[in-house]
């Protein structure tokens, strides 16, 4: 058993008298540690048996009022790092290893891909008005904002309007609002544009070349989602070999641009006007070579794997400052401590849901993401194995490890009867701090999971 480190909380004697009493401790340690330190664990009653229909044997029973906790633990699986730690670095992880193994092979994927053109393409969002930033450039000079300051690289003011009342805070919230929309608009297009460069029919280009990625969202500090993408020319069976001639990555480069340029989604019609939506000018695309991921200039598979990880388990708490979770009332933004950028925005999401011919946005639902409702990371099926396969080799790598059979003799003859109701999510305070006591060190960023 791992004892409590100064960083963690300690255990009171009444806590482990309490624990110890009923002779419940050995049990708890190893009913938490299979947590992996899941500060938010899901508690079920309910009970499961393996039966042999052959025989009518019970093989194996799980009866949840048995276990040491009183219930079944179930890791939360949050992605978010503000909720559960624990659990995002695991999908952090995963997501490591989705991407590097759709950049050099691995996971079911042949090494192949190492081949293919690639490229590293970051799409952002139109501005809605000038805000307080740290301009880039050679000089100290170039550092300093409109505001005619040097902003520090953590001032909180980063990011807000210069002007809060010429701020365009409906289109900002609109734009996230149709940001999902927009890439997958954003897709169509690059099919066409590579069909087109390629002098290939579009309904004859699979036959050629299929184009896969990889994409995460990313908040900037304005608010506004951008995405980091790896984006892939396959042979239309997946092998290197096959690729045409003319699929190089300079072809790709141009398409990307080519179709972000022309990608518009209309939106819905505000006060007489239709509003329409597109990226904004600021298009980087950078071939993934072999050499440092450093200055902006040339990026490594591992380098981009860890970049895009990074952000599968941010929202837009991180960068804007706003909530991790939904709101059931507006006045709840009073007991918040949020930048006034970021309730703004929020507000005017909440407002807009109001208005019936928004109703298909959800903003309200979605007023915490500042109007954002996409999946942070997303993948065409082609790219890499899946998260769902990267989980159940890690669940069956867990089972033999501890000599757990995954099945009865004959998979095909046991039924498996089950039933499983929701207690309630987290534990009590006495089994929070042994459950950080047991817990597993957190592993280093950029180290990847072994599963």
């Amino acid at each position: 058993m791992t004892f409590p480190t100064p960083d963690a909380p300690a255990f009171s004697p009444k806590d482990l008298a309490s624990l110890g009493s009923l002779d419940r401790l050995p049990g708890l340690v190893r009913q938490l540690s299979t947590l992996g330190g899941c500060s938010r664990p899901v508690r079920l009653d309910g009970h499961r048996t393996e039966v042999d229909t052959a025989t009518g044997l019970v093989l194996r029973h799980l009866d949840s009022s048995k276990m040491p906790a009183g219930c079944l633990l179930v890791r939360c699986g949050n992605r978010r790092a503000t909720r559960c730690a624990a659990c995002a670095e695991v999908y952090r992880q995963d997501t490591f290893q989705l991407i590097t193994a759709g950049l050099r092979g691995g996971k079911t994927v042949p090494d192949t891909v190492g081949r293919h053109p690639r490229v590293f393409a970051t799409f952002t969002a139109p501005s809605f008005g000038p805000v307080h930033n740290r301009p880039t450039g050679p000089s100290s000079s170039a550092r300093r904002c409109k505001c005619s300051r040097s902003h520090a690289e953590d001032d909180p003011v980063l990011g807000s309007p210069l002007s809060p009342d010429c701020y365009d805070y409906q289109g900002a919230v609109l734009w996230n609002a149709h940001a999902p929309a927009l890439w997958s608009r954003f897709m169509l297009n690059l099919r066409r544009e590579v069909a087109r460069l390629a002098g290939v029919a579009q309904r004859k280009l699979s036959t050629a070349v299929k184009v896969s990625y990889a994409k995460v969202a990313e908040y900037q500090r304005r608010g506004l989602v951008h995405f980091h993408a790896v984006i892939r020319l396959d042979g239309p069976d997946g092998n290197a070999d096959l690729l045409p001639a003319w699929a190089t990555t300079g072809l790709l480069t141009d398409a990307i641009r080519a179709a972000a340029a022309r990608t518009v989604v209309a939106g819905p019609e505000l006060n007489g006007e239709i509003v329409e939506f597109a990226f904004g000018n600021q298009l980087d695309i950078r071939p993934i070579r072999t050499s440092d991921f450093d200055n902006g200039t040339q990026i490594t598979e591992r380098a981009v794997a860890a970049y895009i990880a990074k952000y599968a388990t941010k929202g837009a708490e991180g960068a804007a400052g706003t909530l991790d979770r939904r709101l059931r009332l507006i006045g709840e933004l009073a007991q918040w401590d949020i930048p006034v950028h970021a309730e703004k925005m929020i507000r005017t999401a909440w407002d807009l849901g109001a208005r019936p011919e928004l109703a298909d946005l959800k903003l309200r639902a979605w007023a915490h993401m500042l109007g954002f409702r996409g999946h942070f990371s997303t993948k065409t099926r082609q790219y890499s194995t899946t998260l769902a396969e990267l989980r159940q080799a890690r669940a069956d790598w867990q089972r033999a490890q501890a000599g757990t059979p995954t099945a009865g003799p004959d998979e095909a003859s046991t039924l498996v009867l089950s039933h499983w109701a929701f207690s309630g999510i987290g534990l009590t305070p006495e089994l929070a701090r042994l459950a950080t006591a047991v817990a597993p060190p957190t592993k280093r960023p950029g180290v990847a999971s072994g599963a």
